[in-house]
């Protein structure tokens, strides 16, 4: 595969950092592809850690979406709006460099930016997937971004590419057009209730897969209108679970919870082992553990530094001395990478 989803129905389980994590560590350890981010939420939280973090990104996203077009995700979608049903050939003006703004970054990483009027244009994208004509106008509206994605291959010529798409929690028509874009999702998740809840919503709205109460909505679902019409629907990749501990002692909370959301992919395994992207091996096998380093997180974010280039040793931040201890970093590193080379 080379084009993943980053998404779960429900936000604050870590989505936009490993969106970061996934695309910066890739690039690095892969300086012969081109690796792409497209930003579609519209707080555009992974296009401000890559260009420079807290501080510096609000510069940079403002110069990007002042630009005529916009060189945002919102401007390549305003350019699809009026003209819906014709390809754009060269999308240039909307992607950017974060090392131009962001030296950490490394130079083949590509951006496609984040823009808070992707929300206010999602009533127009969505008005235009209904249109009468053409009658598959909701299947080509649906792969804009998936042609998005072939231009942008195109633009690479004979490099490997692969495309990092972080989505909204929201099922909003720019969500649906940002998993149409992708082959696997990867599902972030913490391990509490309201989590093993989201991921039975990503199953259902995506797949229409859902309990005998809600059928009748499964009926009308998402995914089975995509079957009808020929849209693709990403496969299930890959499951990270962001570790709580206490000390250095999983919390009970967590196990308790990580494994009945282990145990119900598992169930589901056995019905409907198409929707997996590894059909012949338990989803459980699948799962990421991230171990709990707030410090190194904070660090990363705030500054726009990937976890490969954070040293261990105090670091300041708005006057603050936070302390990144080796063995910890270490561990997290580690496991960050283990998740970057299953992609």
């Amino acid at each position: 595969m080379s084009s993943y989803a980053f998404w779960n129905n429900k936000g604050g389980v870590g989505k936009s950092f490993l969106s970061f994590v996934a695309a910066s560590e890739y690039a690095h350890s892969h300086p012969d592809t081109d690796v792409y981010v497209i930003d579609l939420c519209p707080q555009a939280k992974v296009s401000e850690i890559l260009l420079g973090g807290y501080q510096s990104s609000p510069k940079a996203i403002h110069s990007l979406s002042k630009k005529n077009p916009r060189a945002t995700i919102a401007g390549y979608l305003e350019a699809r709006l009026n003209s819906p049903f014709r390809m754009i050939e060269d999308v240039s003006p909307y992607l950017c460099t974060p090392k131009e703004f962001n030296s950490h970054i490394p130079e083949n990483l590509k951006l496609i930016c984040g823009d808070n009027l992707l929300e206010i244009i999602s009533e127009a994208i969505r008005q235009t997937s209904e249109l009468s004509i053409p009658v598959d106008a909701w299947k080509q509206v649906l792969n804009w971004v998936d042609d998005l994605t072939v231009a942008l291959r195109k633009q690479s010529g004979d490099r490997d590419t692969l495309f990092v798409i972080d989505c909204n929690p929201s099922f909003a028509i720019y969500t649906q057009i940002g998993l149409v874009a992708a082959e696997g999702v990867v599902v972030p998740f913490t391990a509490d209730d309201s989590s093993r809840s989201a991921i039975e919503n990503v199953i259902a709205l995506l797949y229409g897969i859902t309990d005998p109460q809600n059928e009748p909505y499964a009926r009308i679902s998402f995914g089975k209108r995509a079957k009808e019409e020929g849209v693709s629907v990403p496969k299930l990749h890959t499951f990270v679970s962001n570790r709580v501990t206490f000390g250095d002692k999983p919390s009970k909370a967590f196990e308790a919870v990580n494994q009945t959301i282990q145990q119900m992919m598992d169930e589901l395994h056995k019905k409907h082992r198409h929707i997996f992207a590894n059909p012949k091996e338990q989803p459980s096998n699948t799962f990421m553990l991230i171990p709990d380093y707030h410090n190194a997180c904070v660090v990363a974010t705030t500054t726009g530094t990937p976890v490969h280039k954070l040293k261990p040793g105090p670091q300041n931040l708005f006057h603050q001395r936070i302390e990144l201890d080796s063995e910890p970093l270490q561990n997290y590193r580690s496991a960050l990478d283990k998740f970057v080379n299953c992609l």
